[in-house]
């Protein structure tokens, strides 16, 4: 293969990402699941993964639990729906996987984040409360001690 073609191919496989990536971002509360992704840009869920994680640095999988994290911050900290409610509200259909993505990527469990998160974002316009509030990713939230 040519370089010219080469970066003909890449340059494809990243518009075909792109659209993986708006796709998660548009319908985070979907049942989505590698596979079918990669069947909408003709890609395999194994190319398609790999390709993910080199231009974005996290799989697809990744990617959507985060936006739905995301989602369920903002719900939470509106305080008018439960921590299951909201779970199923962004999409996921395990409370306990919802709880436990949800607890790394953030540094604590979703019911504890819905107490605090009130009083932590009160008076903030809802853009700045999104942006201060954001889930941190690849399990870098920092762990809790006691003191």
């Amino acid at each position: 293969m040519s370089s010219n073609s080469a970066a003909a191919q890449r340059l494809r496989d990243l518009a075909r990402l792109r659209r993986v990536r708006d796709r998660i971002d548009r319908e985070y509360a979907q049942p989505l699941d590698v596979e079918a992704l990669a069947r909408g840009v003709n890609m395999s869920a194994g190319h398609l993964s790999r390709q993910f994680r080199l231009a974005y640095g996290e799989s697809p999988y990744s990617y959507l639990m985060t936006r739905r994290i995301e989602r369920a911050m903002a719900l939470l900290r509106r305080g008018d729906l439960s921590v299951t409610e909201v779970c199923f509200a962004v999409g996921c259909s395990s409370l306990g996987t919802f709880s436990t993505r949800f607890t790394e990527l953030v540094g604590m469990p979703p019911s504890a984040y819905r107490r605090h998160a009130a009083r932590a974002t009160a008076g903030m316009p809802s853009c700045v409360a999104k942006q201060v509030s954001r889930p941190i990713r690849n399990r870098e939230a920092p762990v809790a001690t006691r003191g």
